[in-house]
């Protein structure tokens, strides 16, 4: 019998980006908020996706997204226009970046449309775009169970108040350390995430790159994720996004349990969606993964923090 697993939908960019770091460039490298996020998330559930490409957009690209099950009819395909295109420069330490170009193209005047059904997915995730566009997209939904966001340093710089209004509605927000000290006017973490959550938030991720993710749930609990040390990382691109994706997908998956042991679960097969995307270009370590992987990999997360064997002192 076939059991349907609920629908999960991600409203954001899927963009063509040229990523040079210091020992590798690829100058046509999908990338954007809701490829990541799609790709990462449809190991867990059912996907549909909403954006806007270009008539340049690979085609290769739009068969990976068929191969992983994701429903692409929310896709826009814009036939006389470009795609979103970004190209960043990582440093040697692959944590900072310099954006060296931004060409919005069709993403400019990207107005989410959702086609019949989509208003009654289940879960909903809006990724980095405009608050007022994230609002509309939450507006338009029919009782979703779940929803998430990211956000964005511009956003919180120059649409604050549309932003605030959105965070008002969701459930979960995903954002960086250096947006949620921005968002909440301190430096200290757990005082910003404190600040944050007085803004409405009922959950909220603080994604902190090679040192794992910080968890605040609607009691106000703590949980710190770690992140899988790795000898190489190729390319940072999506980890965040990838992140969400697996964060996203789990609970679509499971639900939310009420002793919110499902949001720490989730938390670690974020986790685990984001050591796989940086270990290549693009989403290509994203494809073709099995089930037994991600459960590895899983389970090599759990025992870096293991320490119940530990002795307590004498």
């Amino acid at each position: 019998m076939n059991i349907k697993r609920p629908d999960l939908l991600v409203v954001g960019s899927v963009a063509v980006d040229w990523i040079i770091t210091p020992k590798a460039e690829r100058e046509e490298s999908v990338g954007g908020s809701a490829t990541f996020f799609a790709m990462a998330a449809s190991y867990f559930t059912s996907v549909r996706l909403v954006g806007v490409v270009g008539h340049d957009f690979p085609k290769q690209s739009l068969s990976d997204f068929d191969d992983a099950g994701i429903d692409r009819g929310g896709l826009e395909i814009d036939g006389e226009g470009l795609t979103f295109r970004w190209k960043g420069r990582y440093h040697e330490n692959m944590n900072d970046r310099t954006t060296l170009e931004t060409h919005l193209n069709v993403f400019e005047k990207f107005q989410p449309r959702l086609p019949d059904g989509y208003e009654a997915s289940e879960y909903l995730f809006l990724a980095n775009i405009q608050p007022s566009l994230q609002y509309e997209v939450f507006e338009k939904m029919v009782s979703p169970r779940l929803v998430g966001m990211d956000t964005m340093n511009l956003w919180i710089d120059i649409a604050r108040d549309d932003l605030v209004k959105v965070l008002s509605k969701v459930d979960v927000l995903t954002i960086n350390e250096e947006e949620a000290r921005q968002l909440s006017g301190e430096h200290n973490l757990v005082k910003a995430a404190r600040g944050i959550m007085k803004l409405g938030v009922k959950h909220l991720v603080i994604k902190r790159g090679e040192y794992g993710a910080l968890l605040v749930d609607h009691e106000g609990n703590f949980f710190v994720a770690p992140a899988l040390p790795l000898e190489e990382v190729v390319d940072p691109t999506g980890a965040g996004d990838s992140f969400a994706g697996g964060f996203m997908g789990y609970l679509a998956r499971r639900g939310v349990s009420p002793n919110g042991a499902s949001l720490r679960t989730a938390m670690i097969y974020g986790s685990v969606m984001a050591s796989f995307c940086v270990e290549g270009f693009s989403y290509d370590r994203l494809k073709g993964l099995s089930v037994a992987a991600i459960q590895e990999r899983f389970h090599t997360f759990a025992k870096l923090t293991d320490f119940s064997h530990a002795n307590l002192l004498d």
